[in-house]
This record gives structure tokens, C-alpha cells and sequence, in this order.
């Protein structure tokens, strides 16, 4: 992981990371995901993200799937998953984002991605721990918060230049779903974006939204698409990076095959600034020897950090977003 990658993580809210799923790695990895994915759509997998509902807590109002929640959870028996997701490749990509050292990674969420098969989706614009009627101030602070673990106004905090977390989308078929707004994870929106991103339904043309772009992850290239959307490419099995606080949005296509290892990483030194955002999955089964005896000691080690902020955290931690 270079400098410039980081720099550009932090400038643009987004990065693009190479090879991060080794050629000798990527059929095994897909042969998992078929599985599993068959075990949602034929019911015997329940932890889903449901078509029609674009956030937790999902339900099962309709049978058609937009993913696959929990797929490290020992009863899909595939752990592939909880080994490339502690792999020092994954590992150290997060930690050098992070600006911290692999000790101090925290393990968070790992689902998959997937196309519906009777329904086209869409993911509306949001952040994915600010709601989408907060006011200019509001979005101000809770960004700060999220980036830097403390209020803005105490400068000299020793978060005040540090990340607390990584999110990111590795895809292992061509997937052109995600749109984002570079530079949105530091600013509040303007008046025009507000516009675009204060209702609960998914846009029309997401590329209406000033500023937006449109990631395509494949196998070919690196290419630009017609003005004004630019569009980098990454071959199958490579992965961008952004701030799961940048505008962004989705769309699921029934057409385009899809499964996309989407995951989270967190640095423990945040404490419990992100318990909410990563507690309203619904992770209890985590806790579980069962889990546990799944993991190597690395792994072990960053369950332990997720396990402590669960415990520090009392009550119902709630839900992040609406819809």
C-alpha cells in the first residue's frame, strides 16, 4: 500500500486497491458465494437483505434478495470467507487506510452482495450513519465524529487525524452498482445534493446528482466513460475502498450476475464511536465458541476488539437509517 493510495483515500473519499484476491483464490472464493447464495434464495439461509428494504433491520416481506448477511457465521460452513477476510493482504490494506498498525484492527461485518432474480433495486443516496434529514450543522458534526472518533471542537484529541473505519466492495464479477460522490465524506451537502437525497426513495438517474460518479469493477482495463461520469475499472477480484460516510448509492440489476464481498474493518482506538452502525446487523452469534474455534489468532485477536465494544455498549443500540 503506497502513500499516494492513502492520500487519495483520504482526499477523495474513495480508493481503487489492487489484487487483493490472489488468481488461485478467486474460483474458490466464487464456489462459496454460489453456495450460499443458493442456500438464501432457496430459504434455508435467512439472513438476507431483503428487495424492498434498503436497511436494518431487513424482514421477509419479499422473498427476492439484494444479499447475504453474516457469511463468515459457522453454520454456512465456508471459511474461506473468515480467511481472506483476516488475510494480511485484506489486513493490510485496511490498516495502512486506517493509518493504524494490523494490531489494532477491529473485526466488523462481512456480507455478500448479490443480484435479485425477479426485482431491479435500488439503494437511495446516503451516508450510512447520518440520516438523511439532518441539518447542515448536524451533518457537520456527525461527520467530524465518524472520521476522528471526537467532537470537531476539541482539535488536539488524538483521533483528531485519525479514521476509525474502512468499508469496501471486492467483486468478483463484473459490477458496475455503486455510485458516489467524491470528496462528500468531509463536506455537508449543498442545497442541490440535499435535494437529491433528503427522500427515501432511490433516484431515477443516480448520475443526476451533482458531483456523482459511477465505479465499474471487471475484468478489463482501466478506462473513462463519457463525460461527465467518470468510470475506473478494476479487474474481478480487486476492490475500492471508500468511506462508508460518503454520499453513495446503488443499484441491483436482475440481469448482471452479481457477488460483491462487502465488508467492514474498524481501528479499535475509536472505542465505541461506530457501535451503532456495526451492532444494528446483529451480531450476537459472533460471541459464540462455535465462531471463535473458526479463526486463526489473528483473527481471534480482532473478534476479541469487536466482542469488547459490544460489551461496552448498554441497551439497544437502534438503527442508523430509515427504509
Amino acid at each position: 500500500m503506497t502513500i499516494s493510495l492513502k492520500s487519495t483515500y483520504d482526499d477523495q473519499g474513495y480508493v481503487l486497491v489492487p489484487a487483493l484476491i490472489s488468481p488461485s483464490l478467486l474460483p474458490t472464493l466464487r464456489a462459496a458465494c454460489d453456495r450460499v447464495i443458493a442456500k438464501t434464495r432457496a430459504g434455508t439461509w435467512h439472513h438476507r437483505r431483503t428487495v424492498g428494504k434498503q436497511f436494518p433491520p431487513f424482514d421477509d416481506a419479499n422473498p427476492d434478495s439484494w444479499g447475504v448477511q453474516h457469511v463468515m457465521h459457522p453454520e454456512l460452513g465456508e471459511p474461506v470467507f473468515a480467511t481472506w477476510y483476516t488475510s494480511e493482504g485484506v489486513r493490510s490494506a485496511a490498516a495502512a487506510l486506517l493509518g493504524c498498525e494490523t494490531k489494532d484492527l477491529q473485526m466488523e461485518l462481512f456480507n455478500l452482495l448479490i443480484n435479485p432474480l425477479n426485482h431491479n433495486f435500488a439503494l437511495r443516496w446516503h451516508r450510512d450513519d447520518v440520516r438523511e434529514d439532518a441539518s447542515q450543522e448536524e451533518e457537520r458534526v456527525a461527520l467530524a465524529s465518524w472520521s476522528h472518533g471526537v467532537c470537531p471542537i476539541l482539535a488536539r484529541h488524538p483521533f483528531a487525524d485519525r479514521l476509525l473505519q474502512v468499508q469496501w466492495n471486492t467483486a468478483l464479477y463484473k459490477d458496475a452498482c455503486l455510485y458516489l460522490v467524491p470528496k462528500s465524506h468531509k463536506v455537508p451537502r449543498t442545497a442541490e445534493q440535499r435535494a437529491h437525497s433528503t427522500t427515501l426513495k432511490p433516484p431515477q438517474d443516480p448520475l443526476a446528482m451533482p458531483g456523482a460518479i459511477r465505479l465499474t469493477l471487471q475484468r478489463k482495463s482501466l478506462f473513462l466513460s463519457r463525460e461527465p461520469c467518470l468510470t475506473p475499472s478494476l479487474a474481478a477480484g480487486e476492490t475500492v475502498f471508500y468511506n462508508s460516510n460518503i454520499l453513495h448509492c446503488a443499484t441491483y440489476d436482475t440481469s448482471q450476475r452479481r457477488a460483491t464481498l462487502h465488508a467492514t474493518m474498524g481501528d479499535i482506538r475509536g472505542g465505541s464511536t461506530r457501535a451503532r452502525n456495526v451492532l444494528q446487523h446483529g451480531l450476537q452469534w459472533m460471541k459464540e465458541p462455535q465462531f471463535r474455534e473458526t479463526l486463526d489468532e489473528v483473527g481471534q485477536r480482532m473478534l476479541d476488539a469487536l466482542v469488547q465494544m459490544q460489551i461496552s455498549v448498554k441497551g439497544d443500540v437502534g438503527y442508523s437509517l430509515s427504509g
